[in-house]
């Protein structure tokens, strides 16, 4: 991929996910429990919902970034029931690659296996806060594969930042705006989003614990 074309469409979408962070206004809460908070509002990428996660994890921002980022050497695949596997197509930088996701059938098979080909990028900013920024892009090494749906991920990803005065844990946030193709009831993917990301920070807990103790 074009290294100055994948800079321009990183840092619009790094630039959103800023947006989305700051911008408090619309956002309604679908779940909350155990300490994270699910809400969305509708998303102006798609007719769809953006989807914004938060909660505390007990970890330190390192350990939990060694289990989330969407980079080679990640340890998302051992953890998260919604990620089979993730590899590398093309790394760009040694904050920027593209990446091909797979992900499992879900509610009783009615989501069928999707996948996804990301352009992300990660950045670190001053307070120490690392973040990933990913938009779904074409690439010519990774065509779409039999058996899998070709999912799109509109501008996404995470802010894993330091709790001031509490260093073992981690404040991180999370937006997800994902089009998963197919033909797929509206309620279905309603009712899948919130659910997933509050297990996703269930299962993050259980893996922070398990890989860093």
């Amino acid at each position: 991929m074009d290294p100055a074309l994948a800079a321009q469409i990183s840092e619009a979408v790094a630039e959103k996910m800023l947006q989305y962070r700051r911008d408090e206004s619309g956002w309604k809460i679908c779940r909350e429990g155990n300490g994270v908070s699910v809400s969305w509002r509708p998303s102006v990428e798609f007719p769809g919902n953006l989807y914004r996660g938060e909660g505390i994890v007990n970890g330190t921002p390192e350990q939990v970034w060694g289990c989330v980022k969407p980079l080679a050497g990640t340890l998302r695949d051992q953890w998260d029931e919604n990620v089979n596997s993730l590899e590398i197509i093309e790394s760009i930088t040694d904050t920027q690659c593209v990446s091909r996701t797979t992900t499992p059938s879900a509610v009783m098979k009615l989501i069928s296996p999707r996948d996804f080909v990301d352009l992300v990028l990660v950045k670190t900013y001053e307070d120490g806060t690392i973040s990933s920024n990913a938009t779904s892009v074409e690439h010519l090494l990774c065509p779409p594969k039999p058996g899998y749906v070709r999912g799109f991920n509109h501008p996404c990803g995470c802010f894993c930042g330091p709790l001031p005065g509490e260093p073992n844990k981690t404040s991180l946030v999370t937006f997800f705006q994902t089009d998963l193709s197919g033909y797929l009831p509206q309620g279905v993917v309603d009712s899948f989003f919130p659910r997933s990301m509050a297990g996703f920070y269930a299962n993050l807990q259980k893996a922070v614990k398990k890989f860093y103790g």
